[in-house]
Order: structure tokens, then sequence, then C-alpha cells
């Protein structure tokens, strides 16, 4: 352990369960890295993603933007092309985009579809779902509004899954953020996820949260301020 680590640790009460507003500013102040890191959230749901009414997933537009430069391509066909590009996708094409990502070049963060092109992003999935960039639905990233696809990821919108473990991570701003546009894209995730908590599921709902920097240590968040937000 680093002794920059070591001292990071002094910062963070381990055995206490900080409210959100605390847990922020704590976080902030525990910045050390010489980029401006990323404030991630961890939550660990009670729930059992092999039921697949636990699957938890999904997109949320965070307020505050998640301080991120995306890169969006778009497979689309005639009018939705120009709608695609008029709306700021850095990528559009449906042939020739399969044709590039098989040759290797995936330049880009996000993948949207319109349904009428789906058959071709089929073709590729084996290439697109290790990444994690296969359109979805769910996620709202196969659509035939192709303009609001783009905007909302360029101006910060966030997938989220629960992995096999019950664990979500997503990043939710960066450390330079005010600690009130911090909170404000916090609470938009977790009111996503609240509204999503299965009749199925058993128990407490939400078990842990923690709050963290990319190079920090994690900062316990109380949960029942967290379920609290609906």
């Amino acid at each position: 352990m680093s002794k920059r680590y070591k001292n990071l640790l002094e910062k963070v009460d381990s055995t206490k369960l900080y409210g959100i507003d605390e847990a922020i500013s704590t976080v902030k102040d525990l910045a050390s890295a010489k980029f401006d890191e990323t404030v991630d959230l961890a939550l660990n749901l009670n729930v059992d993603p092999r039921h697949a009414d636990q699957m938890i997933r999904g997109a949320v537009v965070l307020p505050a933007g998640t301080g991120k430069t995306v890169r969006v391509a778009v497979f689309a066909k005639g009018v939705k092309m120009d709608e695609a590009k008029e709306a700021g996708a850095d990528i559009v094409g449906n042939d020739d985009l399969v044709e590039s990502i098989q040759a290797g070049n995936i330049d880009f963060d996000v993948l949207i579809a319109t349904p009428d092109t789906m058959g071709l992003v089929g073709k590729i999935g084996r290439i697109l779902g290790p990444k994690g960039l296969m359109p979805n639905p769910k996620v709202g990233t196969v659509t035939m509004d192709v303009a609001k696809a783009v905007a909302d990821s360029k101006g910060g919108k966030v997938a989220y899954r629960v992995d096999k473990k019950g664990i979500i991570h997503a990043g939710i701003g960066k450390v330079s953020f005010s600690a009130e546009d911090l909170r404000s894209n916090l609470e938009a995730l977790m009111r996503a996820v609240n509204k999503q908590k299965p009749a199925s599921a058993k128990g407490r709902y939400l078990t842990t949260a923690t709050i963290s920097l990319t190079m920090s240590p994690a900062v316990k968040i109380d949960t029942a301020e967290m379920l609290d937000l609906k």
C-alpha cells in the first residue's frame, strides 16, 4: 500500500455510514491524482440476476452530465441517417459501418441503432457484446428517435446493469464537479434504480452503497437515505 493511499485512508472512517452530502464532501477531499478522477457509485442490491425479473438494468440521463466526451455511432437508413448527423453523431452508417467494425475500427463509446438495422448489427454481435456496445431497447439505444438518443448520449446518459454478484457500478461525474452537481447525479441514478425494485426481491433491496474516486478508498453511504430517494 502506497504512502499516498495510507494518507487517504486516514481521512475515511471505515466504520461509519455517511449521509449523502457528507459522503460526497468526503470523497471530494480524497482527490489526489494528477487527472480529474471519476466519481464512482457502487450499489450492492439484494437481487438474484439469474432471474429475469431481478435483472436490474437501464439508463438515466445525469442532470449535470458525466464530464466525459462521448463518441456516438449510429446504424440507420435513409432520412434517419440525416437526423443522426444533425443531432451530432460522430459516425453514421449501415453496411459500411459493419465492414468498418469487422475490420477492428471501434472508435466510439455508444452505439445506437434503428430497429430496421438490427439485422445488420446482429452480424457483429460477437464483436460488440463483449465490449458492452450492443444496442438494446431497454437502455434506449434501439430506437427510431435517433436524434433524442444521440442528444441523450452526448448530454450525460449513463447505462447501468447489475453484475452476477448483484452490484451496480456507475460513474456519476468528475471530482471537479460541485457537490450539488454530484448530488443531483447521484439522486437521478438512485431514483431510477429504486423504481426498478422487483416485487419478487426479498429483504432489504439495497444492502450497501459506497462512493469513491478512481484512485481512492470507498466511503460508505447510509442505505436508508438512498432508499428514500423515490
